[in-house]
């Protein structure tokens, strides 16, 4: 299983709860998923935070397993599926990318999107 990262530079999006971040170890491997900024900097400065974009790449034989999982209790906690993945021992690689995406969470966030699709946005 494989998925997409971007660098997170805006406030609003490090503390929205429908940003989904992310966590890699120093191969790229998620470490974890969350709905809350992470890492937490204790002392103000440093650590990049990144956001998931939710593209995901799987194997055939992954995608059969991993709909046969039970849902686990970080899943339910956060409601992220990919969590799932990493309670059962799965590794999910983490790819960098530049581009970010328009995420359209909540109702509020359509009138956003149909700004940016506006011949004039």
């Amino acid at each position: 299983m494989t998925t997409l990262m971007h660098r997170i530079e805006s406030p609003d999006s490090e503390n929205n709860p429908n940003h989904v971040k992310v966590v890699t170890d120093v191969r790229g491997d998620a470490l974890y998923f969350s709905r809350f900024p992470i890492p937490y900097v204790r002392d103000g400065s440093g650590a990049a935070r990144w956001k998931h974009l939710g593209f995901y790449a799987y194997r055939t034989w992954f995608l059969k397993d991993f709909t046969r999982l039970p849902e686990g209790r970080l899943e339910a906690a956060e409601k992220l599926e990919q969590l799932r993945a990493l309670e059962h021992g799965y590794k999910i690689r983490v790819v960098e990318t530049g581009f970010d995406s328009v995420e359209v969470d909540v109702p509020a966030d359509t009138a956003r999107v149909e700004t940016l699709l506006a011949p004039d946005g």
